[in-house]
């Protein structure tokens, strides 16, 4: 067989990441600037005395202007205007580089709102570089900074893959892909035509690692689907490579079949050159000053003995590989964040020299499970749980909704804990049993006959809007029977979130989707994009933030545009009393106190079932700060005892209120209509103890 066409060829190495990614590095070399910088341990306090507000974007659900590009309302003068009038000082753009796959020349789309990157240029779609570099300096010129994103776990089916099928240079080894010798193509199943790849099934997995190919099955199966995704690997069909050799390979993904998976420890290291390019590129070229490293707890994969499936989770080559990208962007200037949905344990160890700040999914799912049942016992749990595996809540973005599932995996009770005795409404429960109990509520109550308009999520979770998460917790069955009261009574849950989010140290992100009150989309409304059984897209409708198109029926990627509670942010600034001004007044509480630099003293067990309260010790002496929410209908009255806390007034912060005094024997009582939040300072200036 001939070998490929040799213009192709150089088509493809012009069009490939990892050539991109050599041609900058050559810019760094020899040269001073990489060494200004601290950049052995994480510094998450650092970054948050830059930017400790975040809008989080979601680049496909965004309405434009008539013809204008997501980046060009994403930097638009009147959005900027009400994000930073609003406390907004970062915005975390989602990804929006090139994305797809390519068949031939031909250009094919995202798979997965572009975490299927193939490309360090700016996806057309959302619009150009120099509209990147000019939200940039919009950002800066209102005192923030732009977040971006890098995916160290995997690519797209793009030119880097294509030349990896064809076994040119160093590319194979950027990939978990590894040729099956010719006499074993039998073991493979065929290709279906228009089609250029076929997941495996466990017995052909478990086959082909007894034959010594590959390591096996992993530990999970994320985004598992019946004949869709029964395995984390699929087969190539037959490929000539540049040699004239004609192989056929099979490749790891851990997310969908389009995404093959980045092989971080072999030898021709291109991995590493591809995404710490990419990060760069970001930051240098595109001003950038923070990127988040996405599924980056997938780094290795190591195969077990005695039939056991591959080491994929909690594998130290995860640690090592955090270590190099989050210190090289340290070297270059720039932060990172993680959204690693793991263990404790991994959060722990991934965060001492890798991402500076950690996606709180430690506590999400748990305090969206308070908010559900009315009980805060699983999130004081989780809390609890973070101080005992050293994990600082400052360290921690604490977000409302973003472009995902609510997720239930809680990979923590699953894995490594699964056996290990909890506490729990006066039981005692394997991490398992206790998984599987928190799990059930949440279907039970926020699916189903009770909330038909929230969808499961595979086995992960939950496709929902954190406005339909309330609309379930307030019985509401049909959202076409939303009253004005009820809209109200969901604005004041919403804020006891917001509350819960804001009000402890750390970094808070909140989305265009909680700033407009979206709600689900009617799941045959985003049909086509939901064959794959990626129910997500209802919980992604189009919100226009600034009335920058109110005819716009979708967003410019065509997505239907959501039923908004609260409308646009700009609207909702010129009333005192909506959502976004009362975010506003919540923002610029804790900008004044530096709540986003307190510490976490103590989360006191409660005896209302429905009360948490967190005690934190503000910066520069400006004495203690009480965060307490009633995540119940009733009110509570409660006497709270803080022995170590020096006497003092308890004032409300919010609304400069004097909430009574703390005792010399340090008992304060308080009381909470029901959903109420206070954010209280004890008038004193450090701990007795």
């Amino acid at each position: 067989m001939a070998k490929p066409d040799p213009d192709y060829l150089q088509w493809l190495i012009e069009q490939s990441m990892l050539e991109t990614a050599k041609q900058r590095s050559r810019l760094y070399a020899g040269q001073g600037r990489l060494w200004q910088h601290a950049y052995a341990q994480a510094r998450p306090r650092a970054v948050t005395a830059v930017a400790s507000v975040w809008f989080t974007a979601y680049p496909p659900s965004m309405i434009t202007r008539e013809g204008g590009s997501v980046l060009d309302a994403l930097g638009d003068d009147s959005v900027w205007s009400a994000l930073s009038e609003l406390g907004v000082q970062g915005i975390h753009t989602g990804p929006m580089k090139q994305s797809g796959g390519l068949t031939g020349r031909r250009y094919t789309p995202t798979i997965d709102g572009n975490f299927d990157r193939i490309g360090l240029g700016i996806d057309e779609r959302f619009g150009t570089e120099e509209e990147f570099v000019r939200l940039s300096r919009m950002a800066a010129a209102h005192n923030a900074v732009v977040i971006d994103d890098t995916i160290p776990s995997h690519t797209g089916k793009g030119a880097d893959f294509r030349l990896a099928e064809m076994a040119y240079e160093d590319y194979p080894g950027l990939y978990h892909m590894v040729e099956i010798h010719e006499p074993d193509w039998g073991m493979l199943p065929d290709v279906p035509e228009g089609r250029d790849a076929v997941n495996l099934m466990p017995d052909v997995v478990d086959a082909l690692s007894e034959k010594h190919y590959i390591v096996g099955q992993l530990q999970r199966v994320i985004f598992f689907e019946p004949g869709v995704k029964e395995t984390d690997w699929s087969a190539t069909p037959p490929i000539i490579g540049v040699d004239g050799k004609t192989r056929r390979w099979v490749y790891l993904h851990y997310f969908k079949e389009g995404q093959p998976s980045l092989n971080w420890l072999d030898p021709t290291f291109a991995a590493q050159r591809m995404v710490i390019g990419d990060a760069l590129h970001s930051i240098d070229v595109l001003g950038a000053r923070g990127v988040r490293l996405d599924a980056n707890g997938f780094l290795g994969v190591e195969k077990r003995p005695h039939g056991q499936h591959a080491w994929s989770e909690s594998h130290p080559l995860s640690v090592t590989g955090n270590q190099l990208l989050g210190g090289t962007i340290r070297k270059a200037g720039g932060f990172s964040f993680q959204e690693l949905n793991l263990t404790l344990d991994d959060i722990a160890a991934m965060s001492h020299g890798g991402a500076d700040l950690t996606y709180d999914f430690v506590t999400r799912p748990a305090y969206q499970h308070a908010l559900v049942t009315g009980e805060v016992e699983f999130l004081r749990l989780m809390l609890h749980q973070m101080h005992a595996f050293g994990i600082d809540p400052a360290s921690l973005i604490h977000a409302m909704q973003n472009h995902d599932e609510l997720t239930l995996e809680l990979v923590h009770f699953w894995t490594l804990h699964a056996n290990d005795t909890y506490h729990y409404k006066g039981q005692s429960l394997p991490g398992n049993i206790l998984r599987e109990h928190v799990r059930t509520e949440m279907y039970e109550r926020l699916t189903g006959e009770h909330a038909p308009y929230n969808l499961k999520f595979v086995t992960n979770g939950v496709a929902c809007t954190t406005t339909s998460i309330i609309t379930a917790t307030l019985g509401i069955r049909d959202l076409d029977t939303i009253t004005a009261i009820d809209a109200k009574n969901i604005q004041q849950l919403h804020l006891l979130l917001v509350m819960y989010n804001a009000m402890q140290p750390g970094v808070f992100a909140i989305s265009g989707w909680d700033l407009v009150g979206a709600l689900p989309l009617p799941a045959e409304e985003v049909e086509a994009l939901m064959q794959d059984g990626d129910t997500r897209w209802i919980n992604r409708g189009g919100y226009d933030l600034g009335d920058l198109n109110p005819d716009a029926e979708v967003s410019a990627e065509g997505i239907p545009k959501t039923r908004a509670l609260y409308g646009s942010v700009v609207e909702q600034l010129k009333d005192p009393e909506s959502f976004a001004s009362q975010v506003k007044r919540i923002l610029a509480v804790r900008r004044s106190y530096g709540v986003a630099s307190a510490r976490q003293l103590l989360v006191p067990v409660t005896e209302h079932p429905s009360l948490l309260v967190m005690v934190h010790e503000l910066p520069a002496g400006r004495g203690i700060q009480v965060t307490a929410l009633n995540f119940g209908p009733e009110p509570l009255s409660e006497t709270l005892h803080f022995p170590d806390i020096e006497p003092g007034p308890v004032v409300d912060i919010i609304s400069e209120r004097l909430e009574g005094d703390l005792t010399p024997e340090g008992d304060f009582r308080i009381e909470l209509d029901g959903y109420e939040a206070l954010a209280l300072r004890v008038v004193t200036n450090i701990p007795i103890s």
